[in-house]
């Protein structure tokens, strides 16, 4: 579906502006995000991502990002809060506060690397029995496999020498 939405979208962007080529590098990439334990640390990842691109110097400052809607309580027709979100505090203010607190420290080289790893191999982020479960429902690998070729068993026995 992301692939044919965004061929279209393609040429109809290089028909309404006179141009030609691609818009992205790159295919469509996913991955399936455990909502309970994640959710805010790929929130903070992709609203921190102007910000490591030197764009801007603090989320609330590039447009497209959502950090004005959740932290600050600008309206935006197109987001909804998530679940999750609504549960920061009861009111929108306590929401609103909490989010802009888990900005007061950015992600750890670790979290921001699991997020890349996970997303270019199109696997599970979360916990281990998060991905256990996905991995049992689907019948798909939800880890990344072990670096290299697999080991070869030596086999017991005689050897011969020739």
């Amino acid at each position: 579906m992301m692939q044919d939405l965004g061929r279209k979208y393609v040429r109809y962007i290089n028909h309404t502006y006179k141009r030609s080529g691609t818009l992205w590098e790159g295919r469509y990439k996913s991955s399936l995000v455990d909502s309970e334990k994640y959710l805010f640390t790929c929130m903070q990842y992709i609203e921190l991502n102007p910000v490591r691109a030197s764009m801007v110097t603090h989320p609330g400052g590039y447009h497209w990002s959502s950090y004005k809607h959740n932290a600050m309580g600008d309206s935006d027709s197109l987001i909804t809060s998530h679940l999750i979100y609504k549960q920061l505090g009861y009111a929108e203010s306590q929401q609103q506060y909490a989010y802009r607190e888990m900005f007061r420290n950015h992600l750890d080289k670790n979290e921001v690397h699991d997020i890349r790893e996970s997303l270019n191999q199109e696997l599970v982020l979360g916990r281990d029995n998060f991905k256990v479960k996905i991995e049992e429902m689907t019948k798909r690998q939800v880890k990344p496999s072990p670096i290299g070729r697999p080991k070869i068993a030596e086999e017991q026995g005689s050897y011969f020498i020739f």
